[in-house]
C-alpha cells in the first residue's frame, strides 16, 4: 500500500493541524477496539473466507476516499473502514488457517506459514517504502491512492482462493452469536493455558507498537536524514528473519531468546551509536519470532468453535498494549530520549523471559 509511508504527510499538506491527525488515529484506535472481538465473533459464525473477502474492500474503499475527497470527514470515515478491515482480519485469518491445516494433518506447521506470511507482508512494506517516493514525484497522491486501491483489491481473489471446509459459509441464526460469545470466555475462563497464552500474546506485541517510534531511535544516533532510513530499513529486516524463523526452536529456547533478545534492545537502544541499530534489529527479530510461536501455542488450546473470538481476545489485548506504550511514550518522552525509552521498552520481555523459565522448570 504506498499510501501508508506518506499519508500522514498527505493529511498535513491537505490543512490538517496536528491535533486533527491525532484525533484521526484516534478514531483508527476506538474503531479496533470496538470491532475485535465482535469480528472474531462473526468469523465464528459465519463464512470466515467471506469475511476475509469483505476486508479488503473496506480498505479499498478507505484509499478511495482519501483519494478522490481529501478533507477530514474522508479521512476519518477511511479510519473508521481501514479500522473495520483490518477487525474482520484479525482473528479470522489466524482460524481459518489453523483449521484447514489441522484437516490436512498438518496443524505442526501453523507456526512456520503463519510466519512466512509475516515476513512476505513486512517486505512487502519495504517495497512500499521504497516505490512510494518516486510513485509520488512521477504522479502525485492521486497516482500513489490510486495504485494503492489497486493492490489492496488483490487482496479480493486471494481470500477467494482460500479454502473454507467449515460450515458451507452458511450463516447461522443470531442466537448463536451469544452461545458462541458465551463458549470463548467460557474456554478462557476454564483453561488456565489459554489465559496464559492470551497474556502472552499481548505482552508480546510491544514491539510492534514500538516500532512506530524506530525512526526516532535511529536520528537519536546522530545519523542524517538520508542514512536514518537506512537503520529503520535494518530494524525492519531484523522483523522479516523473525518471520521467516518462524516454528523453528521453539520450546525451551523462548525464554533464553528473549532474555538475550531484551539485553541486545537495551544495549542497542543505549549505546547512542549507528552500530546499536543492529542489537534493535536482533531482538526485533527474535520478538517477531517469539509472538509467532505464542500464537501457535494459544491455536493449540482452544476449540474450533470459538477459535477466532478467542483470537480476537488476544487481538485486542495488543490493542490495550499498543495503547498503553504510546500513551507512556509520549509522557516520557517529556523527560528523556528515545534511547532510555527503548530501553525501558525491554523490561517486560524480561519479566516474559523469567515467566516462561519458572512455568518450564
Amino acid at each position: 500500500m504506498l499510501l501508508y509511508p506518506v499519508y500522514a504527510v498527505l493529511f498535513a499538506e491537505t490543512g490538517l493541524s496536528v491535533a486533527e491527525i491525532s484525533s484521526l488515529f484516534a478514531i483508527w484506535s476506538v474503531t479496533g477496539f470496538v470491532l475485535e472481538v465482535p469480528s472474531g465473533l462473526w468469523a465464528d459464525v459465519y463464512s470466515r473466507r467471506r469475511l476475509l473477502t469483505l476486508a479488503p474492500l473496506l480498505s479499498a474503499a478507505s484509499f478511495a476516499l482519501w483519494t478522490f475527497l481529501p478533507c477530514y470527514p474522508s479521512f476519518a470515515a477511511g479510519f473508521v473502514l481501514w479500522g473495520a478491515g483490518s477487525a474482520l482480519r484479525s482473528g479470522t485469518l489466524q482460524a481459518l488457517v489453523y483449521e484447514e491445516l489441522s484437516r490436512a494433518q498438518a496443524r505442526d506447521s501453523y507456526a512456520r506459514l503463519i510466519g512466512r506470511a509475516r515476513a512476505v507482508g513486512t517486505t512487502a512494506v519495504l517495497a512500499a517504502d521504497a516505490l512510494a517516493g518516486p510513485v509520488l514525484a512521477a504522479g502525485g497522491y492521486r497516482t500513489l491512492g490510486i495504485a494503492s486501491v489497486a493492490a489492496t483489491l488483490l487482496g479480493v481473489p486471494v481470500a477467494m482462493a482460500l479454502p473454507e471446509s467449515r460450515g458451507q459459509g452458511e450463516e447461522t441464526p443470531d442466537e448463536s452469536l451469544v452461545a458462541v460469545l458465551r463458549e470463548g470466555f467460557a474456554e478462557v475462563r476454564g483453561s488456565p493455558g489459554a489465559r496464559r497464552c492470551l497474556v502472552l500474546v499481548a505482552a508480546l506485541s510491544g514491539f510492534d507498537a514500538m516500532d512506530e517510534y524506530v525512526p526516532l531511535l535511529a536520528r537519536s544516533t546522530g545519523v542524517g536524514p538520508a542514512v536514518a532510513p537506512v537503520l529503520v530499513l535494518l530494524v525492519t529486516a531484523g522483523v522479516t528473519v523473525g518471520g521467516f524463523l518462524a516454528g523453528r526452536g521453539q520450546g525451551r529456547a523462548a525464554a533464553p531468546a528473549l532474555a538475550v533478545a531484551a539485553c541486545c534492545l537495551a544495549v542497542g537502544a543505549m549505546s547512542g551509536r549507528p552500530a546499536g541499530m543492529v542489537l534493535v534489529a536482533v531482538a526485533f527479530g527474535v520478538f517477531q519470532w517469539a509472538t509467532v510461536a505464542a500464537d501457535a501455542r494459544l491455536q493449540e488450546r482452544i476449540a474450533d468453535g470459538s477459535r477466532a473470538t478467542v483470537t480476537s481476545m488476544a487481538g485486542f489485548g495488543t490493542e490495550v498494549v499498543a495503547v498503553m506504550i504510546f500513551a507512556g511514550y509520549a509522557a516520557g518522552s517529556r523527560w528523556t530520549g528515545p534511547g532510555p525509552l527503548f530501553a525501558l521498552a525491554a523490561v517486560p520481555y524480561v519479566v516474559v523471559a523469567a515467566a516462561l523459565g519458572r512455568s518450564r522448570r
